[in-house]
């Protein structure tokens, strides 16, 4: 069964792209969520992974759907155009992408990510910031 994606994006023609390129790599996104109240409900499904925007229709959300997204036990990446908005990071998130992002380092995070999941030690993706 192939890993599960959430995408938290208002941006609807980035969120689509987003959802193709995640479908074509052989995961199984989940859904779109433009809001907080949709990603906290399509959470409820339980994805392995969710990439998450730091601003989002209702605001700059991304932040506290993060942090709820990883106390849930979700495998957490930002993928936004001002990452100095996260800070240090989000407790318990993987780290962020800087937008635009492409195929190539969807890809390359994804792999990051379960591996993390599998428990390997590789090192993240150049593109992708880790947090501590």
């Amino acid at each position: 069964m192939p890993a599960t994606v959430l995408i938290v994006e208002d941006e609807i023609f980035v969120a689509a792209d987003l959802e193709a390129t995640v479908a074509e790599l052989g995961y199984e996104p989940i859904g779109i969520a433009q809001d907080q109240a949709t990603a906290l409900a399509l959470a409820t499904q339980r994805p392995d992974i969710a990439f998450v925007d730091a601003n989002l229709r209702d605001g700059p959300t991304g932040p506290d759907i993060g942090r709820r997204l990883s106390e849930a036990g979700i495998a957490v990446v930002f993928v936004t155009a001002n990452p100095r908005q996260l800070g240090n990071g989000v407790p318990g998130a993987i780290g962020v992408l800087t937008k635009p992002i492409g195929p190539d380092l969807v890809e390359a995070a994804l792999s990051y990510v379960m591996g993390r999941l599998r428990g390997a030690a590789a090192p993240p993706p150049a593109a992708l910031s880790a947090f501590a």
